[in-house]
């Protein structure tokens, strides 16, 4: 290629930042000459070489936002041990279609059972989509919330959740939490509320919710608004850990 020619080509591939392009795109010309491609096929190979790496790019960026802990993911996890309906219901959310129509998706059962490694293997490929999603256990959430109301900074905490298709709330209700922090709780999920979805982890059914929220008539209310739009899935599966610590000690011969 002509020095002068090529050196106007990566400036314009410079300004417009397709850094991709403008790695590739002389590698791609040779390929497209050998392989006899049209001037569009060629534009397409280099346009695909350069959406893929950003999307590659944004997925990773996603997955650290997320907060998520990453090693709990669908390859980790032993789908066998689902009931048949469980596994049905998480195969059919894998498309991701409740985020676009603002459902909740609720996981209960006892501990061990599996629920925070289930829903986080589920956001992580949601997040493998596109799709951005943000992870807290129940207490951290509250502690974020709490200080950004008593710095008066709480609508701004709440339009950076906006950001997110979903919000995971995990092990709520296995703290007992003081009302205040129940009060921006519920602020959180009133401000979700067919707006975003919110993905949540409990061991307490919904009948013993009045722990948490520490008053029926808001209790009521969290629970009416977390339900309205849902899918519920519950594990009522033996604990993992406790079978593990079974094996392990058939294993040593104990």
């Amino acid at each position: 290629m002509d020095k002068n020619l090529q050196s106007k080509l990566e400036e314009c591939l410079r300004l417009l930042c397709l850094a991709v392009v403008r790695k590739d795109y002389a590698q791609l010309a040779v390929k497209a000459k050998d392989e006899s491609l049209s001037y569009e096929q060629y534009l397409l190979s280099v346009m695909e070489s350069e959406c893929q790496q950003r999307r590659a790019r944004r997925i990773e960026r996603y997955l650290q936002e997320s907060h998520l802990p990453l090693e709990k993911a669908l390859q980790s996890f032993d789908l066998k041990r689902l009931p048949n309906k469980v596994l049905q219901q998480f195969n059919s959310l894998k498309n991701g279609r409740f985020l676009e129509h603002k459902e909740n998706v609720l996981i209960f059962g006892n501990p061990g059972s599996g629920k925070t490694h289930l829903i986080c293997a589920l956001a992580q490929e949601l997040i493998h989509q596109g799709r951005k999603i943000y992870f807290s256990t129940c207490a951290l959430l509250l502690q974020e919330l709490l200080l950004a109301k008593r710095e008066l900074k709480l609508p701004r905490l709440l339009k950076k959740f906006n950001a997110y298709e979903a919000i995971i709330i995990d092990d709520i209700g296995y703290v007992q939490q003081e009302k205040e922090e129940m009060e921006v709780l519920f602020t959180l999920l009133a401000e979700r509320y067919e707006r975003g979805s919110v993905m949540i982890t409990s061991n307490l059914p919904f009948s013993k919710w009045e722990r948490i929220f520490k008053d029926p008539l808001m209790t009521a209310a969290a629970v009416d608004r977390i339900v309205h739009h849902s899918a519920i899935l519950e594990l009522n599966i033996p604990s993992y850990r406790m079978n593990q610590a079974k094996e392990n000690k058939i294993q040593r011969g104990g």
